[in-house]
């Protein structure tokens, strides 16, 4: 029988919170808390998980969406870092092949440009030499006309050339999903939507923390000999709940993400390009029917809890994508989502962002508290590894425990990704009657769990069809995702286990009554329950949306 993630689960789980004392508090529920909670689980730690809105509800659904070395990085000399991202990259190709593919990148150069071709081409082979050609593929240079094959509808004025490289995209919300329902699987107490009030200290030593349960209001306390503060964009707030005085750890900036129509812009595959506004290295990706442009890279001091793209931040997205093609004659109407996330980088560096370093910094406060800054989501197995290593020396000092060894996290494959050929999962749901185009999106979010929702689907016909005529997410998905994945409100679903806002923001709205009654019956909503629901995502669209286009 599959293993249940859902309302009772966190019911359970936070019931455990409150009458139990566990070995590690891991508070922040993005990639890097997920991981630093499955490799303590996976040690025999008795481990709790708790994040004050959704798992990845925050940078880690914000971001461009790939797994990759960071081949920008090699102009500021990161090689240390390249070859520790390339290398993960390999693990996560490896442990959730469902949720992070190899992808296929054209590299255009023109004249006057920042790198002539020769660099380029330098650049991508040594991106291949650090992660020790294990590339999904070997890079290639191109002529001028070997660009314009992969990318016909490329600028091709002062086009002199390129590269082909390999990287990765992935589902970031989903991969933080996986690894936090993989954590449960292990034994951890995991609950969305709970967040932390206070510390907990005795003998001047962090033990825990005062917690409240947002969806009812309750408060509580959790014991723990230890607690971690892996809360990304928010980590120098949280450190003040230790010392109010604390000096901050980041230099937040402000990553912004523009969602277009494939056809309008033409690209074929992925694209990464150099603005010519600012000469910013930027990515022009697919996403099925839809092209993600992106980023920005900017100091801001916006709080991570109302960051959003401004329309300054969607005119030089579009501005840079119709500098490189030409024929899309993007405008702001054309833009169909947008969303905007901080990157929670170390202070240091130039006065440029990009000069910011992408690397992690783990500080332990002299009452304990463990916290973990900077790094970023290709790394996050890394970091975690490195957190619970500090984490079981203190438990090892506390009470004289054996430490436990490094468990194997990167050999356990994620739930759904048990599976060493894709292309044959795709294929037994085609052969059961599954649409090609629908088996192959359903195996890509939910790898061997596919099976599970196609069963949905035929145990209750009501659940086959999808939420909204037209929209590409069926019924039986949110049912599967209340019970198996924990989403408890109407954007758990929308906006993070499916995309479907940022990838159809009015099919999204269409379908939130009818999310809000399916989730409703799963936690026992009333009527009106169900209606407050689907209102508060649909004036959560609407904010997104009014950030960047002018009101009329």
């Amino acid at each position: 029988m599959e293993p249940t993630f859902s309302f009772a689960t966190r019911r359970a789980a936070l019931a455990a919170m409150a009458s139990e004392t566990f070995d590690l508090l891991v508070v922040g529920g993005g990639i890097t808390g997920a991981g630093i909670a499955r490799d303590a689980a996976m040690r025999g730690l008795r481990t709790a998980l708790v994040d004050a809105g959704d798992f990845g509800g925050g940078t880690s659904n914000r971001s461009s969406r790939l797994v990759h070395g960071g081949l920008r990085y090699l102009e500021h000399g990161w090689l240390k870092l390249v070859f520790e991202a390339s290398r993960e990259r390999h693990t996560l190709l490896r442990i959730a092949p469902h949720l992070v593919r190899g992808r296929s990148f054209t590299f255009p150069v023109f004249r006057g440009g920042r790198r002539p071709v020769w660099q380029i081409w330098a650049g991508v082979w040594l991106y291949d030499m650090l992660a020790l050609f294990r590339n999904v593929h070997r890079a290639r240079l191109l002529t001028r006309g070997g660009v314009l094959r992969r990318e016909p509808l490329l600028r091709d004025q002062g086009l002199t050339g390129g590269a082909a490289y390999w990287d990765a995209q992935c589902d970031d919300a989903r991969l933080t999903l996986a690894t936090i329902r993989s954590a449960h699987r292990h034994g951890a107490a995991c609950a969305n939507h709970v967040r932390v009030e206070a510390l907990e200290k005795a003998g001047g030593r962090v033990r825990g923390a005062t917690l409240v349960d947002t969806l009812d209001g309750a408060r509580f306390a959790v014991r723990a000999h230890s607690v971690v503060n892996a809360t990304g964009p928010w980590t120098d707030a949280f450190r003040r709940l230790d010392d109010p005085a604390a000096a901050p750890l980041l230099r937040p900036t402000k990553g912004v993400h523009v969602v277009v129509a494939r056809s309008r812009i033409g690209n074929a595959g992925a694209v990464t390009l150099t603005s010519p506004i600012d000469g910013r290295v930027m990515f022009v990706l697919p996403w099925g029917s839809r092209s993600v442009v992106g980023t920005t890279d900017t100091d801001t001091d916006e709080s991570p809890d109302q960051v959003a793209p401004s329309p300054e931040d969607v005119v030089y997205l579009v501005r840079s994508a119709n500098a490189i093609f030409p024929n899309a004659r993007l405008q702001l109407a054309d833009v169909v989502a947008a969303w905007a996330g901080l990157r929670p980088l170390l202070r240091g560096g130039g006065e440029s962002t990009a000069s910011v370093p992408r690397e992690h910094r783990i500080e332990e406060s002299p009452s304990g508290l463990v916290t973990i800054a900077g790094g970023k989501l290709t790394t996050y197995r890394v970091m975690a590894e490195q957190v619970v290593d500090r984490v079981a020396y203190r438990l090892h000092q506390m009470d004289g425990r054996p430490a436990a060894g490094r468990p194997g996290t990167d050999r356990e494959p994620l739930p759904g990704g048990e599976v060493a050929d894709i292309a044959a999962l795709e294929a037994e749901l085609v052969h059961d009657g599954v649409e090609p185009a629908l088996a192959h999106r359903l195996v890509w979010a939910y790898g061997t769990e596919a099976a599970g929702v196609r069963r949905l689907a035929r145990e209750e016909p009501a659940l086959a069809a999808p939420l909204v005529p037209g929209a590409r997410v069926l019924a039986a998905e949110v049912v599967h995702q209340a019970r198996r994945e924990m989403a408890l409100r109407v954007d758990d679903v929308l906006v993070r286990r499916t995309g479907l806002a940022l990838y159809d923001p009015a099919a999204a709205r269409a379908a939130a009554t009818r999310v809000a009654a399916l989730l409703g019956a799963e936690q026992g909503w009333s009527k009106e329950e169900c209606e407050a629901a689907a209102a508060r995502f649909d004036d959560g669209v609407s904010r997104m949306l009014a950030a960047f286009r002018p009101q009329t």
